[in-house]
C-alpha cells in the first residue's frame, strides 16, 4: 500500500512538473510574442525612416545637378566678358559679382556633395540597424515555432522518443537577462539611428533652403549689377555718338570752309596773272616812255595787294586744315570709343543676360 501511495504521489508530481512546463511555455511564448511586437514595430519605423531618407537624398542629388547650369553660366559670362577691350576690361562691379557667384555656387556643391556623403552614411547605418532587427525578429521566429510546437506536444502525440542527453543546459545558451539585452540592444540602436536620420533630414531641409536662398540672392546681386552696368554703357555710348554728330557737322562744315577757301585763292591767281603781265609788258615801253608813272606804281601795288590777300587765305586755309585733322583724330577716337562701347554691350546685354534669363534657381 505504502508503495501504491508513493507512486501516486510521484505520478502527480510528474503531472504538475508537466503542467508547469507548459505554462512556463505559454509564458514564455507571451513574453516572446511582446519582444517580437516591440521589435517589429521599431522595424517598421525604420523602414519608413529609410525611405524618407532615401527620398531626401533623391532631393539633395536633383539640387546638386541643379547647380551645374547656373555655374557654367556664370563661368562663361566672366569668359565672354574677358572679350571687352580698351577702357572698358575693367575689374567692374559686374566682374566682382560674378566672381562671388562662382564662389557661392562652388561653395553650395561642396556643402550638398558633404551632405550627400552624410545621407549614405546614415542610410548605411539605418540599413545595418534593420538588418540587426529583422537577423533578431527571423531567430524569435524560429524560436517561437520551437516553443509552439513544444507546447502542444502531450503524451499521446505522435514522435515522441527518448533523447539521450536532452535534459542539459547548452553551452553556447544565455540567460533570460542577456535575451532581453539582446534585443534591448538592438531596439536602442534602432531607435538611435532613427532619431539620427530625423534630424539629418531636418537639417537637409535646412541645408536646401539655405542654399537655394543663397544662390538665388547672389544671382539677383550679378543681374543688378549687369543692368546698373549696362543702363551706364548705353548711356556713354548716347553721349557719344551725340558728341559724334556734332563732330561730323563740324567736319563737314570746315570741309566746306575749306573749298570756300581754296576757290577764293584760285580765284586770285588771273587777277594776280593779270597784274604781273601788265607790269612785265610794260617794261617793253621805249626809251623815255619807261616811266614810273602813276599807272606803274598802281600795279605794283595791286600785285601787292594780291599777294598779302593770298598770303591771308593760305594761312586760313592752313589752320583750317589744321583744325579739320584735329577733328578728324576725335572723330576716329570717338567711333573707336563707341565700337567699345558697342562690344561691351554686346558682351554684357547680349551675350551673358541673355544666357542668365534661362537660369532659375528651384527649391528641392
Amino acid at each position: 500500500r505504502s508503495q501504491s501511495v508513493y507512486l501516486t504521489k510521484q505520478k502527480n508530481a510528474l503531472k504538475r512538473h508537466r503542467e508547469m512546463s507548459t505554462k512556463s511555455l505559454s509564458r514564455e511564448l507571451m513574453i516572446s510574442n511582446t519582444g517580437r511586437k516591440e521589435l517589429d514595430d521599431k522595424l517598421c519605423a525604420l523602414v519608413t525612416e529609410i525611405d524618407n531618407l532615401i527620398a531626401f537624398k533623391a532631393r539633395v542629388e536633383k539640387a546638386l545637378e541643379a547647380t551645374a547650369e547656373p555655374l557654367h553660366i556664370a563661368k562663361q559670362c566672366l569668359l565672354n566678358r574677358e572679350k571687352r577691350t580698351s577702357i572698358d576690361l575693367v575689374h567692374d562691379d559686374v566682374q566682382k559679382e560674378l566672381i562671388k557667384e562662382v564662389e557661392t555656387i562652388e561653395g553650395v556643391q561642396a556643402l550638398l556633395n558633404r551632405t550627400l556623403e552624410q545621407t549614405t552614411e546614415q542610410i548605411r547605418l539605418n540599413r545595418k540597424a534593420k538588418y540587426e532587427l529583422e537577423k533578431d525578429l527571423k531567430d524569435k521566429f524560429g524560436a517561437l515555432s520551437i516553443d509552439e510546437y513544444c507546447a502542444e506536444l502531450r503524451n499521446n502525440s505522435a514522435g515522441l522518443k527518448f533523447k539521450d542527453g536532452a535534459a542539459k543546459i547548452e553551452a553556447n545558451s544565455v540567460c533570460p537577462e542577456d535575451w532581453k539585452d539582446f534585443s534591448d540592444a538592438n531596439i536602442q540602436k534602432a531607435e538611435r539611428e532613427r532619431q539620427s536620420s530625423v534630424e539629418l533630414r531636418t537639417l537637409i531641409d535646412g541645408i536646401l533652403q539655405q542654399t537655394s536662398n543663397d544662390m538665388r540672392k547672389q544671382c539677383s546681386e550679378v543681374n543688378v549689377a549687369f543692368n546698373k552696368r549696362i543702363s551706364e554703357t548705353k548711356d556713354t555710348k548716347s553721349k557719344l555718338e551725340d558728341h559724334l554728330n556734332k563732330i561730323v557737322a563740324q567736319i563737314k562744315e570746315i570741309e566746306e570752309n575749306i573749298a570756300r577757301l581754296k576757290k577764293a585763292i584760285d580765284d586770285k591767281v588771273l587777277p594776280m596773272q593779270l597784274s604781273q603781265t601788265r607790269l612785265d609788258t610794260r617794261t617793253n615801253r621805249p626809251n623815255v616812255e619807261l616811266c614810273r608813272d602813276p599807272v606803274q606804281y598802281r600795279l605794283i601795288e595791286e600785285v601787292g595787294e594780291i599777294e598779302s590777300s593770298v598770303a591771308q587765305l593760305q594761312d586760313r586755309l592752313k589752320q583750317t586744315e589744321d583744325s579739320l585733322k584735329g577733328l578728324i583724330r576725335n572723330q576716329l577716337a570717338l567711333e573707336e570709343d563707341i565700337g567699345v562701347k558697342a562690344n561691351t554691350l554686346f558682351i554684357d546685354d547680349v551675350e551673358c543676360m541673355g544666357m542668365r534669363k534661362s537660369i532659375n534657381i528651384q527649391n528641392f
